[in-house]
């Protein structure tokens, strides 16, 4: 069986990583709208109703209009925008955290940010298995590839290659805030201090924990063989029980849809560093796309994926 497959907003870093997974598998046929036509609603509203699966690659305030575009058609839609991410009637597109069963029966599915991906990952099981508390002030610390950041910020990194570092979000509420609360299943919003570095493509993502202060915090190996068990069998998402004394992100870095996982802690166990490392641009979000249409459309779930 082929599905059909509307990619509104091709044109953009990833939409085009989509279409670049979709474009030579048989299973799929892409509805591709000329470059005329790309911002017609008209022409968009006649994608909408002939597609099986649309997945939307805009920024927010264009994806809810897309929705709207969208009333009355059979299509089931994955929004990469952080505009549905805690919206009721969303599925949140995490398979390996939200459910595999939940992800493959939604019509309407919200990839997870790239920053947030790598933060549930690491405490959404702990804390629903009760190994750190709910109530804990987390911080975030997290560095990312500047593709995340969309044209603006690739080309500005690109013609000015003597940044090596942007710590932005200086305010703090940044959007992808309230999915990492809701999540992670926190109870109150985690202190996030993203930062862009001078490679293309991935991420690395920390929670620096004070075990000794926690009164309800199981030990560090405990930590790591919750997201061992929490995570065994998943083709993508891997706990490292080998650690390195460094971890590396490289600007000659391959994509990957992997997402690596790792538990350092303190000789003395009263302190723990959680740290994820992936692919801004793979799980961090067109490979989190396609594995969520993967389940969707009834394929195995890591069809097309780089891992």
């Amino acid at each position: 069986m082929t599905h059909t497959v509307f990619i509104d907003g091709a044109a953009g870093t990833t939409g085009l990583e989509i279409l670049d997974r979709l474009a030579p598998r048989a299973e799929f046929e892409l509805i591709v709208l000329d470059e005329a036509q790309r911002k017609s609603a008209d022409a968009r509203r006649d994608a909408y109703q002939a597609a099986d699966f649309a997945v939307l690659c805009l920024p927010d305030d264009a994806a809810i209009e897309a929705v709207a575009l969208a009333e009355g058609s059979k299509v089931r839609i994955i929004d990469a925008s952080s505009a549905h991410r805690v919206a009721p009637g969303w599925t949140y597109g995490f398979p390996e955290v939200v459910g595999r069963d939940k992800v493959a029966a939604a019509t309407r599915v919200s990839n997870p940010g790239c920053y947030p991906t790598g933060f549930i990952a690491l405490l959404a099981p702990l804390i629903r298995n009760g190994l750190l508390p709910a109530d804990w002030p987390y911080t975030c610390h997290a560095v990312s590839g500047y593709s995340g950041g969309g044209k603006a910020l690739i080309a500005r990194f690109e013609e000015d290659q003597d940044i090596a570092y942007r710590d932005y979000a200086m305010t703090l509420g940044h959007k992808h805030v309230p999915e990492m609360r809701e999540y992670a299943g926190l109870a109150h919003q985690p202190l996030f201090a993203p930062a862009v570095i001078a490679a293309h493509r991935g991420m690395v993502v920390e929670v620096p924990l004070h075990l000794s202060l926690m009164e309800r915090a199981a030990p560090v190996d405990g930590l790591r063989d919750c997201l061992g068990d929490f995570y065994a069998g998943s083709a993508v998402v891997s706990v490292n029980q080998e650690l390195p004394d460094e971890l590396l992100l490289r600007a000659s870095m391959a994509p990957s849809d992997r997402l690596e996982l790792f538990v350092y802690g303190a000789r003395d166990g009263t302190q723990a560093r959680l740290v994820a490392r992936l692919d801004n641009l793979g799980k961090g979000a067109s490979g989190a796309a396609v594995q969520s249409l993967n389940l969707m459309a009834g394929l195995p779930e890591t069809a097309g994926l780089s891992l």
